[in-house]
This record gives C-alpha cells, sequence and structure tokens, in this order.
C-alpha cells in the first residue's frame, strides 16, 4: 500500500517460511510459502543476539514509523527492545506485537499456532461435516486475520498521530483474533447459551443454504427467503415442495431440514455443475460450483480483476503472485517489487536510510552482526 517495509530476519537461515516447502519456486530454494507472504518486502540480516545488532536496530527504529514483532511476551524487552525503551528513542512510533495469546495471563508464555488457536478458540468445533470430527480451515486463517486486525490497529494508530504527535503501544493476539472471529456463532452463545455444532456447508438457521451434489461435482446454493425457495423448486421441477406445509417457511425448512435436504439431492444428482449453475443463474438463485484451485484461479472474474500479477524474481525468474485485493482509485496497491532474497537489500537499507558509510558496514559484516 505504498509503505517502505524491512524486514529483519536471522542469519544463515532467515525467517522459517523460507524452508517451508516443498514446493519451491522454478527448482531454486524459495518456498511458496515465503513467497506469497513477502513480495513487496526489504530483507534486511541482522544478528539481535549481538549487541551490535541491537543497536543498529535502535537506530533503524529511531527512524520508523511503524515497528512489528511476534516474538514471545518479555522478548523484545529482555533484548532492549520492548516497546518502552523504544518510546523513548522515537515517541512517534507506532509498537505492534503480535502473540499467540496477548501480552499478559496465564497462556501468555505459549507460542501460538494458527492450528492449535483453531482448536482451543472454539473454531474446530464448529468446522467439519455434522457427523465427522473437527477440522481445521483449509488455510491458516486466524493467522490472516490477525494479521488483518493488526493492519487496521496501524493505520488507526498511525491516523491519531496525526492529532497527538504520540505514537502508541498495540497488542494484537491469536486467540483474541480467533475468539472474536465466532461471529454469530459467538454471540449464539454469549446470548442465548447455544452451543454451536459442525454444520459441514450447512447453515444452523437458514435451509437450503449448503453444498449439493451433481452428476459430475459439486454447486452450492443459498436460498435465502420464501420466494427463493419457490424459485428454486420450480427451477428444480418440484413445485409441489414449495406448497408443502413442512417446507412453506423458513423455519419449517429448519425443522424439516433432513426430509427437505434428501428430496433436493435427489434432484441436482441429475444433471451437471454448469447445467445447475446456468439454470439457477437464469432464475436469479444464488449459487456457485465447488472450484479447484485451477478453475478459480481461471474464472473469468478473477481473471478480470487482476488479482494475480506476475513479477521477476532475482534467482526463481518469472512467477506469479495474489496482488492486494483492494482496489484505490488514487493510490492504487501494487506489486512493485518480488519476494526478497535473504540479506538483499542489508547494505542499501543501512546506507540509504541510516547513512553509514562502507567501512561501518564491513566492520559490522567482519564481526557477522548483519549479512
Amino acid at each position: 500500500m505504498g509503505a517502505d517495509v524491512i524486514k529483519i530476519e536471522k542469519p544463515e537461515t532467515g525467517d522459517d517460511t523460507r524452508q517451508w516447502g516443498p514446493p519451491f519456486a522454478n527448482n531454486t530454494h524459495e518456498s511458496a510459502y515465503f513467497l506469497a507472504v513477502n513480495r513487496n518486502k526489504k530483507s534486511v540480516v541482522v544478528d539481535m543476539k549481538k549487541s551490535d545488532g541491537v543497536e543498529l536496530l535502535k537506530r533503524l527504529a529511531a527512524t520508523s514509523d511503524v515497528v512489528v514483532e511476534n516474538f514471545l511476551p518479555g522478548t523484545m524487552e529482555r533484548l532492549g527492545l520492548g516497546y518502552e525503551e523504544l518510546n523513548k528513542i522515537n515517541p512517534r512510533l507506532v509498537y505492534c506485537s503480535i502473540t499467540g495469546y496477548g501480552p499478559d495471563g496465564p497462556m501468555s508464555h505459549k507460542p501460538g499456532y494458527d492450528v492449535i488457536i483453531e482448536a482451543i478458540g472454539g473454531l474446530m468445533h464448529i468446522t467439519g461435516e455434522s457427523d465427522g470430527n473437527p477440522c481445521k480451515v483449509g488455510v491458516a486463517i486466524i493467522d490472516v486475520m490477525t494479521g488483518v486486525h493488526a493492519y487496521g490497529a496501524i493505520t488507526a494508530a498511525l491516523y491519531s498521530r496525526n492529532t497527538t504527535n504520540k505514537g502508541q503501544r498495540i497488542d494484537c493476539s491469536l486467540l483474541a483474533t480467533q475468539m472474536a472471529s465466532l461471529a454469530n456463532i459467538g454471540s449464539n452463545y454469549l446470548i442465548a447459551g447455544s452451543e454451536g455444532r459442525r454444520w459441514g456447508t450447512a447453515h444452523e438457521s437458514i435451509v437450503p443454504y449448503q453444498r449439493f451434489q451433481t452428476s459430475d461435482g459439486f454447486i452450492v446454493v443459498a436460498a435465502n427467503n420464501n420466494s427463493q425457495f419457490q424459485s428454486l423448486c420450480k427451477v428444480m421441477e418440484c413445485p409441489e415442495l414449495a406448497s408443502d406445509t413442512r417446507f412453506e417457511t423458513n423455519a419449517a425448512r429448519v425443522k424439516h431440514r433432513n426430509v427437505l435436504i434428501e428430496l433436493l439431492d435427489s434432484k441436482f444428482i441429475q444433471k451437471s455443475s454448469s447445467e445447475w449453475e446456468r439454470l439457477l443463474n437464469e432464475a436469479e438463485i444464488s449459487n456457485g460450483p465447488i472450484h479447484t484451485l485451477s478453475q478459480a484461479f481461471a474464472n473469468p472474474q478473477v481473471v478480470h480483476q487482476q488479482i494475480v500479477q506476475t513479477v521477476q524474481h532475482p534467482t526463481a525468474g518469472s512467477i506469479r503472485l495474489t496482488s492486494s485485493p483492494v482496489k484505490l482509485s488514487e493510490t492504487p496497491a501494487k506489486i512493485s517489487s518480488p519476494p526478497p532474497l535473504l540479506g538483499q537489500h542489508t547494505r542499501h537499507v543501512l546506507k540509504s536510510y541510516l547513512g553509514m558509510e562502507d567501512a561501518e558496514i564491513e566492520t559490522l559484516t567482519t564481526k557477522k552482526v548483519i549479512q
């Protein structure tokens, strides 16, 4: 979104996600995982275990608007890089800590992993088929959502700084994000004591609103009100269901869910996903076939929105990455640089941001403070 992002990495190996493969890009050691989340960043390698490395990071913090860290609580303080210390150097600094469980409390000492948070926070309990075992979401969704919340909080803090001329500390945790993201299911419990359960692709309070198997795949259909249900019955050539007292209202359909779904299942299996998609679209009934990734990326709307961009990587060559999903009219986001090699920008950043001379940089390199 236009910010200069400096990624501080440890010597030799760097970010752990660099090794999270296969797959790797074009027979290199660049993991697809790392490439997915590190575009538009500069890689600087600093040994934070050395006092010279800590002093170097303090100098960078003094010239920065934002610091983001995701160590266990207390780690940055022990290094001399906690909020209180850096705030003395740069009172306008926005300091964002991302942890598993928060800065304090009985679980704050534990490292945070998305799959564990999904389990502890109740998300797995409500994810999966109704007669199956608890499942995690297909991507590390809590990691992603915590990053989005951090982004929003940082933006708000920077906006506040325009008025107060002061930075502030932000604490984001995976667990807090998970609990807040339970949304209406969490509210059902808090307001009515209703325990959540697994519904597969179905909806607890709307029927039909789920996946159906077709002759060649699956399609998801959402009939949100009585009018849409009547249209669905007409398309499926079973108009009698619309006038059946068991299905006349949504409340009735929820009560007789199993009977209705069995009847609809017997109809959907008779045609292909594309046939149903055409018929349902003509009737203006919300639907969508369940796509593989290759089908999803080839979707005409995805192609039209230019969500995928091709960039040139220094060792992997031409690679495809997803761009920002947000479209701004005056300051459009774009991939301005590929994910960096380890330590690719160390010298550039130290010279450009700190005005360091070659001799000083060479000394730090020789002492293995930087790479």
